[in-house]
């Protein structure tokens, strides 16, 4: 196959990145956030929400303002408070594995579970420890459904999914002022 053409460059033009240049910036802020938040991690603010204990407003004022001082520019920080500040700082630096297993020992406490069901809850432990929250629909999408296509259903009757569904909504709600 041969061609005979000539490869002509017109003249270049700038093309605004508009929205891939904020998702590249929030991303740039969510590292630097995160370097920050492992430098300072024994705040208490912090403490708290990796230790999951309840914030209060005043810890969400300190929290904004270190993510103002970890270089966090107006957009990038709104973009993280409307995310949920509290929420948006633990998937930053997860969620303690002593307290992502405190949160469902009521629910293991006098239950004989079947293998299957312990991985489960330990697959969901690991992810609260890694990302800090674990949203319900989470439950259905791998790794949850290694166990079974079903996710959390194949594993768990109603009514401990219920159960499952209220300790996750209890611990993203203390991460919440």
């Amino acid at each position: 196959l041969y061609t005979d053409f000539a490869d002509e460059i017109g003249e270049g033009v700038e093309v605004p990145l508009g929205a891939l240049a904020e998702a590249d910036a929030f991303a740039r802020f969510r590292e630097a956030a995160r370097a920050f938040l492992a430098a300072h991690a024994d705040h208490l603010a912090i403490r708290k929400l990796r230790g999951n204990l309840a914030l209060t407003p005043t810890d969400l004022a300190e929290l904004e303002r270190m993510l103002a001082e970890a270089g966090g520019g107006t957009p990038a920080l709104e973009a993280a408070k409307a995310a949920g500040l509290g929420i948006f700082v633990r998937s930053l630096v997860g969620l303690d594995r002593a307290a992502a297993q405190a949160a469902f020992a009521g629910f293991l406490e006098g239950r004989t579970l079947g293998a299957r069901q312990i991985e489960f809850v330990g697959i969901i432990v690991e992810d609260l420890t890694r990302s800090g929250v674990v949203e319900p629909g989470r439950l259905y999408e791998s790794p949850y459904t290694r166990l079974s296509a079903m996710g959390v259903d194949g594993v768990f009757p109603e009514a401990e999914v219920a159960s499952i569904v209220a300790i996750l909504e209890e611990v993203r709600q203390r991460a919440v002022a």
